[in-house]
This record gives C-alpha cells, sequence and structure tokens, in this order.
C-alpha cells in the first residue's frame, strides 16, 4: 500500500510495508523540484535514516528497475544527436 500527498513544495509518498513477516518500517520518498529524499526509521539506532538522490539519478534508478544486470548510462531524448 502506499499514499501520496500534494504539499506546496514536494510531492510526498508513502511506502507501507503489508508483506509477511517481519514488517519493516514505513517508507517516506519526498519528492522536491530539483532532489528527491527517501526516509525510514531504524528501530535499531532509533533515529530517522535519510538519504538524498538528484532528480538524475532518480531516473537512472527508474530505468534500473526494468533492466538485466549490467553497467549502464541513461541516454535522453535531449541528449541525442540531430540529424
Amino acid at each position: 500500500m502506499f499514499t501520496i500527498e500534494h504539499e506546496f513544495d514536494s510531492t510526498i509518498i508513502t511506502l507501507v510495508d503489508e508483506d509477511k513477516t517481519p514488517l519493516l518500517e514505513d517508507a517516506v520518498i519526498n519528492v522536491f523540484e530539483d532532489r528527491v529524499t527517501l526516509s525510514q526509521w531504524d528501530s535499531v539506532k532509533r533515529e530517522m535514516v535519510k538519504i538524498t538522490l538528484s532528480i538524475s539519478q532518480t531516473r537512472d534508478l527508474e530505468a534500473a528497475l526494468d533492466l538485466p544486470e549490467g553497467v549502464y548510462r541513461l541516454r535522453l531524448a535531449s541528449d541525442a544527436p540531430e540529424e
């Protein structure tokens, strides 16, 4: 299950783990104009852990989800040579 909320300067996506036990804490993805942050509660450290991805890294991640093992460089349509 997931939720989507639109704030003034970002979109917040919360991923809720509903799979079989053991369940993990909710993962919160906050999408800003220039970056994406992922946050999740770490029950061992007892603190919120957050990483930040650039928009470019986010595009690469999106592409990587559907590709087989390997090394890739994402080429955008705007990067293609003009004919």
